[in-house]
């Protein structure tokens, strides 16, 4: 495997269509390496979310290469794609995107019984425990605080074991304390399991706890990251 797990060159990107195309990503290159942690920031609308979609695999360039864990996404098919994004990528986003009418274990199980793995449900299950909510597997998101839906996405993420885990502002929709501890619950599972992580966040510190800092401004990388202390206290 290479010491570059996430490998972009000279992305570019626009959307929309006619008068309103607008060029979010322009000219983005961008190598995260095995087991880093990067936090992208900058103003909204400066492409933060795009480019971690891009990075997901969940977008395609206009132009420009995307290679995650050796495999160049941008040769691959949307079949090939989503198996990939299945394996190799965990999802972890603002919103929880939890299925209302399944339970945690459910929610947790359902990625990896579309993939055919076996013992989804027993994996559920101590995903959900890894994350504190061994005692709320049969709840269902209603019946859980904003902290405890994002457990059980950060859960969902983390059960097919990916190489890269991206999450687009884990803690936005979390008021400050809970905020913090999904934050220490997301670096902490990413130290012991080496998984790779990049996720975006107006939240400074948040940001700063990770090896790195890319910021973003109108579509380009600006000023070069900045290196977070060594070690952090609850990280």
């Amino acid at each position: 495997m290479s010491d570059k797990m996430i490998a972009l060159n000279e992305i570019e990107l626009s959307l929309g269509q006619g008068v309103a195309r607008v060029h979010v990503l322009r000219g983005i290159s961008l190598d995260v390496a095995a087991g880093e942690a990067v936090g992208l920031v900058g103003s909204s609308g400066s492409g933060k979310s795009t480019l971690l979609m891009v990075m997901a695999g969940l977008e395609r360039p206009d132009s420009g290469r995307v290679v995650l864990d050796g495999e160049d996404l941008t040769r691959l098919g949307e079949d090939a794609l989503a198996r990939f994004r299945g394996r190799r990528i965990g999802i972890v986003f603002q919103s929880f995107h939890l299925i209302p009418t399944m339970t945690a274990v459910e929610n947790v199980a359902l990625p990896l019984e579309l993939a055919g793995r076996e013992g989804a449900a027993a994996r559920a299950r101590r995903e959900l425990e890894s994350v504190g909510l061994g005692e709320r597997l049969h709840h269902y998101p209603a019946q859980l605080s904003g902290g405890e839906q994002q457990r059980v996405a950060i859960a969902r993420a983390l059960a097919p074991d990916p190489a890269i885990l991206v999450a687009d502002e884990p803690t936005g929709n979390l008021d400050e304390a809970t905020g913090r501890s999904v934050a220490d619950l997301l670096l902490g599972l990413k130290r012991e399991r080496g998984t790779t992580l990049v996720l975006v966040t107006h939240d400074t510190t948040l940001a700063e706890r990770c090896d790195r800092v890319v910021r973003l401004r109108a579509g380009r990388i600006g000023e070069p990251g900045i290196s977070a202390p060594a070690t952090t206290e609850g990280a």
